[in-house]
Order: structure tokens, then C-alpha cells, then sequence
């Protein structure tokens, strides 16, 4: 493998990369500008020997930023960076393709069940971002090291102020649609926030406003969104939302620092007072029942979930720090994780790649495909799932005593407050 010196003074006086003179063996270390190319195939395939485009059409290109860390001279890895949020990326290839014969770098996100695979040459990546368990679909991946601007359009005097709350609707007019509040942080020209709706946050958005237009961003190896918006004569933003390269819809806003969305409490009711019971799946293959001796007399957290799913990563984070402060001899959690896969053992091992990678110590079990109706069938003292995650509080006689739809994670204002609520219902539940 051949050794390359980077070290361009000028560059790094300008982006603030890396320090001179440094030394490594793959990849340049430092900040780097990547974008998902959501509209259009990229400009050169593997192997093909015309320039690399460095160009960026912001309408239909969803950017964000990584940093490459060397751990040592010969490994690395990425830190994705997504406003406050930061997400170590250790499951990394280097090499040179057989296919292609060009030095080639694999980003793997195996909880998400997804890679990135990019040809890398003079400081730029250009390759796929793939997910695995949806048929056929890949985007166009590129990156340009040393770039350390999400949205690199030119500083503008005419500063638009979307600061504060606003009263949002999603696909409107059509049948699926629904409410959300965005609420955003703005220094200059840079904002941060997000949309909250009744099954849970859109992440750490981060990105610019620019005249009349804000434009907002986030990648994490599961989500790929981007919202557009423009500011309105009246005062109202209007706008679309994109998620990965298939699915875009319209949005608009208005002003509202009141605005707000049902409890969670109250979106998902039981229909009936019969005892909760069902047996799955653990992800050695074992069945597990809610009847079995170690769950008798305990209070149950029963989450339903899929190892596909960033708020559900969230809560499950939630959890295991809830309890590492607060040990509840008296109190067990259980998993049921409906997965994106029809195949029952590519979706075990993913949620055996899921309790392992989060580190999780109570039973993961497989409990089918994650279609929201079919997932009904198989808890029907609920009248619907209509998110995951959704955590039911399950008293020691297994009847559920409350509903908690979705999750709002710590990219939210109310974050802090719910830990308070959560455990006023914990402990309302264990002395049932």
C-alpha cells in the first residue's frame, strides 16, 4: 500500500483539516463534505477514467459532514456529524477492487443493515450508499475532503429568521396526512432543530438559511432527509421533504410558539383487558413467553421495535441509562423486534446484531415483518401499531396499564422532561 503525504498548507489554512506534514496510508484525515445524489446518477461509474464532478446542485443533493480519524497510521475511522450529534463509524474496508483496480473504502452501518462504497482518488469518494434490505436501492454517494460547509452557497446579507416553533403540516391534502411541530436554532445564517410528530423526531437536522429558503439535512447510515422551505408573502413557509431518493412530499408552516402535539399517552389505546401474553424468538432461536418463571410477579417494559430504527436505537438508549441509574430488581424489559426482512433469519441476525452492538443485556426477541398491520395481529389487546417504537407498561398480572407511542429523542426540547414522566409512570405501574 502505497504511503501519501498530504499537506497542503493553503488548504489546511482555510479548512482547518488536518495539521502539517501528517502522514497516513488510506484516506485523507480531517473534515469531509459528503452528499446522497437523490435525482441523478453520478457523473463517473467505477472504473470509468473521466474527472471525478465536484459540482453540487443543492435542490437535489442531500449533504452532510464526516470527519476521517486515524487511530494509528494504518486505521481509521469516521465520525458523522449531524448538528450537536456525533456518530462513530468503526466497521471500515480499505483496499484496492479487484474489479476496478481503484483504491476502493466500505462505510458499514451494521445496525442499520446498510454500506457505503466509494472509489477514493485525490481527496474525493464517489460510489453508492446501499441498503440492504430494500430491493434494488442504492443512491449515488459522492465526497470532497476538506470541506467543512454542509451548504456552501455564498454569505448573504438578506437573513431570513425562522428561529422558534412553528405549527407544520405533512402531505397535505392527501389521505396520510399529519401534523408536526418544527422547532429551530439559528445563529446567523446556520440553523438547527427539527420536526416533532406524534411517532417520534426527524433527528438532528442542521443546515443554512439563504435569502428566502432554509434548507435542513441529516444522514445517519438509516435516515437520509432533507427538507427545502421557502418563506411566503404572508409569512408561512411552504416546502418539501425528501426521504431517500423515493419518497418526497410537501410541507408548510406556520408561526405558532404555542404549537403542540397530542401525549403520547393517547395515541394508541388497548381494546381489550385480557392479559398480555405472546412467545417469540430470542435471537439465539429460543422461545421466549411473557409467562415464563423469570417474568412472574415483575413489572414489564415491552418495547416494540426494529433494529432499523434510529428512535427506537434512541429509546433503547434511554433504557439502558434509566436503568444503569436507577436498577429495578422488580422490573423487566423485553424486545420485539419487527424487521424489514420477510426472511425470519436475515432478520434475527440482524436484531442479533443490534443487541450486541447496543450492548443490551434483556431478551431481543423476533416477532415478524414490520408492516404496521400485520404487526397488529400479533398484539391485539392494542388497537393499532402506528409507531415504532411503541413501549407498553405492563403490570405484574401482565395487563397493559399504559401506551407510549413513538419516541422523541434527544435532538427535542422535551427530552429532558420526559425522563421525569417516564418514571412518575414506571413507578405508578410497579405499585399495581
Amino acid at each position: 500500500m502505497r504511503i501519501v503525504f498530504f499537506g497542503f498548507l493553503t488548504m489546511m489554512t482555510v479548512f482547518g483539516c488536518i495539521s502539517p506534514n501528517s502522514t497516513f496510508e488510506k484516506i485523507p484525515p480531517g473534515i469531509w463534505r459528503g452528499a446522497l445524489l437523490l435525482d441523478r446518477a453520478p457523473v463517473s461509474k467505477y472504473g470509468d477514467d473521466r474527472d471525478i464532478v465536484k459540482k453540487f446542485d443543492y435542490d437535489s443533493e442531500l449533504p452532510f459532514n464526516f470527519e476521517v480519524v486515524y487511530d494509528d497510521e494504518s486505521n481509521f475511522h469516521i465520525i458523522i456529524h449531524n448538528d450537536t450529534e456525533r456518530i462513530k463509524v468503526t466497521d471500515i474496508t480499505f483496499g484496492r477492487d479487484k474489479a476496478t483496480a481503484k483504491d476502493t473504502v466500505i462505510i458499514n452501518f451494521p445496525i442499520y443493515d446498510s454500506y457505503i462504497k466509494a472509489i477514493y482518488e485525490d481527496g474525493v469518494m464517489e460510489g453508492d450508499w446501499v441498503v440492504n434490505y430494500r430491493e434494488n436501492y442504492s443512491i449515488p454517494f459522492k465526497a470532497v475532503h476538506g470541506v467543512a460547509d454542509r451548504f456552501t452557497m455564498v454569505d448573504n446579507e438578506d437573513t431570513l429568521n425562522v428561529a422558534g416553533k412553528w405549527n407544520c403540516t405533512f402531505d397535505i391534502g392527501a389521505e396520510s396526512e399529519y401534523k408536526a411541530v418544527g422547532v429551530f436554532k439559528q445563529d446567523g445564517k446556520k440553523i438547527s432543530g427539527t420536526f416533532l410528530t406524534e411517532t417520534g423526531d426527524f433527528r438532528y437536522l442542521e443546515g443554512i438559511v439563504y435569502k428566502k429558503k432554509m434548507y435542513l439535512s441529516v444522514f445517519d447510515g438509516s435516515h437520509a432527509y432533507m427538507f427545502l422551505g421557502k418563506v411566503m408573502e404572508d409569512g408561512t413557509l411552504t416546502g418539501t421533504f425528501r426521504s431517500g431518493s423515493q419518497y418526497t412530499t410537501n410541507w408548510e408552516g406556520t408561526r405558532d410558539e404555542s404549537a403542540s402535539l397530542p401525549s403520547a399517552y393517547d395515541l394508541t389505546k388497548k381494546v381489550s383487558d385480557d392479559a398480555l401474553t405472546f412467545s417469540f424468538p430470542n435471537v439465539s432461536g429460543q422461545q421466549v413467553s411473557l409467562n415464563d418463571e423469570k417474568y412472574k410477579g415483575k413489572t414489564k417494559l415491552i418495547q416494540i421495535m426494529g433494529s432499523w430504527c434510529p428512535n427506537c436505537m434512541d429509546e433503547t438508549v434511554f433504557l439502558q441509562e434509566y436503568f444503569k441509574k436507577n436498577p429495578m430488581d422488580d422490573v423487566a424489559i423485553i424486545s420485539l423486534g419487527f424487521e424489514r426482512y420477510k426472511d425470519e433469519t436475515k432478520s434475527i441476525a440482524s436484531l442479533k446484531r443490534f443487541k450486541e452492538r447496543m450492548g443490551i443485556n434483556h431478551e431481543v426477541l423476533y416477532a415478524g415483518y414490520y408492516d404496521k398491520e400485520a404487526a397488529s395481529q400479533k398484539l391485539p389487546q392494542l388497537d393499532k401499531i402506528i409507531s415504532y417504537p411503541t413501549l407498553l407498561f405492563v403490570d405484574k398480572n401482565n395487563k397493559i396499564v399504559k401506551i407510549h407511542t413513538g419516541f422523541s429523542g434527544p435532538a427535542t426540547p422535551g427530552y429532558v422532561d420526559f425522563e421525569k414522566e417516564f418514571s412518575n409512570t414506571l413507578n405508578s405501574v410497579r405499585s399495581k
